[in-house]
């Protein structure tokens, strides 16, 4: 990869705090991209700056619509957009609540609509050739239990993905969205303690593993770069094999 391809562009994270979207945020960053790092969490954005003092940041809350649009508004434009906020709550199916069905249709789908409409749409009168990331999950094309809310916004997320790279895609921006299986963020390690829980996931990935941010970090970075200027509309799992079971 050209590790001078970013240098003078500038890139969006939303879910920048912490996790894989922090990750994200800091390898963009130390590519030489300027990184708007967005979140609902203001206490992590200023930690996040206090540690690097170059990166922009804005704070909202993605399920709120129009002042989602108002600050993204303001942000000005942008060659690259990594959509990587989310949220995930269990439960069975029986007991799936429309508040929580609602909430998880909200952030993880919604908001990329809402965030990706102002961003391309800039691009297009700029003329920028975009590339824009969607971060979705291995639940997107496998049934997991008690996760009918996420697998059916992870879902959502590919199938918008596709369609927009389909109309974005005449003025040279490209988007993909990424499917990664458990990955081991602080939350992640909590959610997976439980060895039993665990081993019966790992059982089920071929290289018998889960994985690590950077792995899911090198992925969003190359779909971003000019190395994948032939790669669009592409749902790219980086599950260990899972989905290939």
């Amino acid at each position: 990869m050209n590790t001078n391809y970013f240098r003078g562009k500038r890139i969006l994270v939303t879910g920048a705090c912490q996790g894989i979207g922090r990750g994200i945020a800091l390898e963009l960053w130390r590519n030489g991209a300027t990184v708007v790092a967005l979140s609902n969490q203001e206490a992590n954005l200023k930690r996040l700056k206090a540690e690097y003092r170059s990166i922009e940041t804005a704070a909202v809350d993605l399920t709120d619509w129009d002042r989602t649009r108002e600050v993204v508004e303001e942000l000005g434009d942008f060659d690259g957009l990594v959509n990587c906020a989310g949220v995930c709550i269990t439960e069975p199916f029986l007991e799936c609540s429309p508040r929580s069905f609602d909430i998880t249709m909200s952030l993880n789908v919604k908001a990329i609509l809402n965030v990706s409409q102002i961003v391309a749409s800039k691009m297009i009168v700029k003329k920028i050739k975009g590339a824009i990331v969607n971060i979705s999950s291995q639940a997107s094309m496998a049934a997991l239990a008690n996760h009918t809310a996420y697998c059916a916004s992870k879902a959502a997320v590919d199938s918008m993905t596709r369609v927009m790279a389909l109309e974005l895609g005449p003025h040279n921006i490209r988007v993909n969205s990424v499917n990664p299986t458990v990955i081991m963020t602080d939350l992640g390690r909590q959610a997976w303690a439980e060895p039993v829980k665990a081993n019966a996931m790992k059982s089920k990935i071929p290289l018998g593993r889960f994985g690590e941010v950077q792995e899911v970090v090198n992925v969003v970075v190359f779909l971003l770069s000019e190395g994948a200027s032939l790669v669009s509309g592409t749902s790219l799992p980086v599950d260990g094999g899972f989905l290939a079971t």
